[in-house]
């Protein structure tokens, strides 16, 4: 299959080249040239399959001319060595929870992915310079990527975070471990991190000083992947609900957009679902969207849900193109919702009191909009995108009561923290990249 750029000026490129490059260089969002079906056959056994069987299977349909299919299938295995359990909270309300990889955050199932892949292309190239990984952060992107590239060969990771805008676990989750991992503190918000990645893909003298790529959902082989858990959530309701005869409604906590992205993807290629919910918390500009048809990004504003701290989020291109940027084509597919901290916190506690479910903050919003937009006839999915452990401090607060974490996670708060600081300026953050090795 064949990739173009979102701004229209890049066609024609193999799937290798979009995943080593990243971003096109016109500075667009690399897109399928068509979106592949899968046959509806698929999904008459799909409820016997188990998740890696179910991701293998969406993989070959969409990257199976571009992979080898033995190749791919390890890839798909390697990365998809733990569960994702869909919960049932109340009467026709599921919970997805993507936390049980190795990071507890969603995040794990496309980083883990992208860095088995992006090692079998780069091995592949001609090009044998250390591929040099960017990735801008706002709280459990950072982690997913460390972990998942963590002493891949060949691979130099460098994650920019905005200073005091992830919490203590987050932080601890890539500034901890060293070795081919660089943290990058930055004097700003999570907009001036992503931003300065995007310049740095742009700037000819650094990329004939450097191998790039990123590992931020801008990149599709970290985008493409979550789509794998929204066809494995249709197959464990459909042990669960006639959903022959009922109306699926997924809602996804929304930041920089790529996990609703893949889910509409998910739904063009044939998954039966009727409509999505983008939930968003005070960082509104997609919801504005929704109620307006007016886009107008923003400077982010900080929330407990920090993760979705993004005032212009980089998929909602791909979301414009998948649609041919019809406002009314996107509306009918998606619905919006927003909150405040204020509500957000209200949905955690009501939620844990009333149905003895436990969300993090991020779940809390996406929760909320499904509880507040379900109709009759509906049965609704929420996707839980991190383990309320990451956010310990703000839950705790919430709940009036001590939350139990992981041993995982517990490992890496002790550990010392190594970071670099840096302001929220690109020509800084330049000298730095062209101070660094080449080979």
């Amino acid at each position: 299959m064949k990739y173009y750029s979102t701004n229209g000026f890049v066609s024609d490129v193999l799937l290798k080249e979009a995943v080593i490059k990243g971003l096109a260089s016109d500075n667009g969002l690399f897109m399928p040239e068509y979106i592949p079906k899968i046959p509806q056959a698929f999904f008459k056994n799909i409820s016997g399959l188990s998740l890696p069987e179910i991701s293998f299977a969406v993989a070959c349909t969409f990257l199976g001319d571009d992979v080898d299919s033995l190749v791919l299938k390890d890839i798909v295995y390697e990365s998809l060595n733990f569960d994702i359990p869909l919960i049932k909270v109340t009467d026709r309300k599921y919970v997805l929870e993507l936390y049980h990889g190795p990071t507890l955050a969603f995040k794990d199932v496309g980083a883990r992915f992208m860095a088995r892949l992006l090692a079998h292309f780069n091995a592949e190239d001609n090009d044998q310079r250390p591929v040099n990984v960017l990735v801008a952060t706002s709280g459990d992107t950072g982690g997913a990527v460390a972990n998942g590239f963590l002493n891949v060969p060949g691979v130099q990771v460098y994650v920019l975070y905005p200073k005091g805008k992830v919490s203590h676990i987050q932080e601890s989750q890539f500034t901890t471990l060293g070795q081919n991992i660089t943290s990058i503190e930055v004097n700003g918000t999570f907009d001036d991190c992503q931003t300065m990645v995007k310049q740095a893909f742009m700037d000819v003298e650094i990329n004939n000083h450097l191998k790039l790529t990123s590992a931020n959902s801008i990149n599709l082989a970290r985008l493409l992947p979550q789509m794998f858990y929204y066809f494995y959530a249709y197959a464990q309701l459909a042990k669960a609900e006639d959903v022959c005869h009922t109306d699926i409604v997924v809602s996804v906590p929304s930041g920089n957009f790529g996990n609703l992205t893949a889910g509409l993807i998910a739904k063009r290629m044939g998954l039966p679902i009727k409509r999505f919910i983008a939930a968003n918390n005070s960082n509104d500009v997609v919801y504005e969207y929704l109620q307006t048809g007016q886009y107008n990004p923003r400077k982010s504003v900080p929330t407990i849900a920090n993760a979705m701290d993004v005032g212009n989020p980089s998929n909602f291109s791909r979301i414009l193109d998948l649609y041919g940027k019809s406002y009314g084509a996107i509306a009918k597919d998606v619905v919006g919702a927003k909150y405040s901290d204020l509500e957000i916190g209200k949905i955690l506690m009501d939620t844990f009191r009333r149905e003895h479910y436990l969300l993090d903050p991020h779940g809390a919003v996406g929760y909320g909009a499904l509880r507040d937009n379900l109709q009759d006839g509906e049965v609704g999915i929420c996707l839980e995108t991190a383990h309320p452990a990451k956010f310990k401090e703000i839950v705790e607060n919430i709940i009036g009561e001590d939350v139990d974490v992981p041993q995982r996670l517990l490992a890496l708060i002790h550990k010392p923290k190594k970071s670099i600081c840096m302001s929220a300026d690109f020509n800084t953050f330049k000298e730095y990249l062209l101070s660094l090795k080449c080979h």
